[in-house]
Formats: C-alpha cells, structure tokens, sequence
C-alpha cells in the first residue's frame, strides 16, 4: 500500500517538473530599460515591440531578442587629417541608445550588434569630413565649435539608423608628432628671455 503511495507520488511529482519546466521555457522577463523582438522560426522576426514586464512565447519555436534601450557611453578614436594637412589623434565620447519603436527595422537592416557596426563607421566618416573643414590652429583654438559641428551632423547621421544620441564630446584632440615638436620648437622661441637675477 505505501510502495503505491509513493509511486503515485513519484509520477505526481514527475509530472509537476514536466509542466513546471514547459511552463517556465514558455516565460521569458523584459527588464526595465529593455524593450524584446520576438523572432518565430515559421513566421519570422514579429512586427511587435514588447516592452518591460515577464511574457509568454511558444518554446522552441519563439526566441525574444532583448535591446537594452538606456543610454549607453562608447568611446571612438578616429585618426584624420586637417585642413593643412596635420595628422590628427580624436576621442569622441558618445551616449547611445536605440529608438525602441524602430528595434524591429535595426534588428533585420543591422543585427543586434547595431552599435558595434554603425557607431565607427558614421563617427570615422563625420569626423574626418568636420575635421578637414579646420587647420590644426582652429582645432585648438574653435574646439567648442568643432564639437558641437561634430554632435549636430553626428546626430543627425545617427538618427537614419534609428539610434538617437544623448550626448557627443570631444574627449581627446592630439596632433601628430612633427607636429607637436614644431609647436614647442614655436613657443620656446616665442618665450623671452630669462630674466638675470641681482
């Protein structure tokens, strides 16, 4: 009689792992400041965006796709030339995030890695088009105005991709070496004379 309690049991058991397992394959959470795209192996990518909250999908059949949609830093150092010709080293610091009501056209025109292939390549092309506009004096003495030359066209390049940027700076200018030895060769000469002490 118990042998049978505990076979029943046994299977009662089994079976509540069974269903337990199916049911929590079919859940799947989106965290705050994420939105999911759901991809079907039937259907395809699905024409909805799900927002923040614990869902249901068809195991093995649908896989959700999770984007974090908070603003993100992503430094991007770009080597370019001026307008006379000097090498220029820049860092340009960018606060990214995606437009979560235009995740499903980035996921199928980029992929997820959205950031990793768009990011370098319009900054490349937005810095060296800002940069060969300046010569190397103008650099340093407009660089509040080549910043915010560089954010405006950034931002506007950044926006057909469906990414919105919350901030663009500027972190780091250099110029190339020969460039720099001529500027402190420039300034030593341009210094007066130390004066004699009586």
């Amino acid at each position: 009689m118990a042998a049978k309690v505990f076979e029943s049991i046994g299977k009662f058991g089994l079976a509540l792992a069974v269903a337990g397992g199916v049911v929590n394959s079919a859940l799947y959470n989106v965290d705050a400041g994420h939105r999911a795209v759901i991809f079907d192996r039937f259907r395809g990518v699905q024409d909805i965006v799900v927002g923040e909250g614990t869902h249901f999908l068809i195991p093995w059949v649908q896989k959700p796709i999770i984007f974090d949609c908070r603003s993100r830093p992503r430094n991007v150092p770009v080597i370019t030339g001026s307008k006379d010709l000097q090498n220029v080293n820049i860092t340009l610091r960018i606060l990214f995030r995606p437009v979560a009501s235009q995740l499903l056209r980035i996921f199928t025109s980029i992929g997820e890695d959205y950031n990793e292939r768009v990011l370098p390549s319009i900054t490349t092309e937005i810095l060296k088009s800002v940069v060969a506009r300046f010569d190397a004096g103008e650099l340093i003495t407009q660089r509040e105005l080549v910043s915010r030359q560089v954010s405006d066209d950034l931002t506007e390049r950044a926006a057909t991709f469906g990414l919105i940027l919350d901030d663009v700076s500027l972190t780091h200018l250099t110029f190339g070496k020969e460039f720099t030895e001529a500027m402190i060769l420039n300034t030593a000469f341009l210094l007066p004379p130390p004066q004699k002490s009586l």
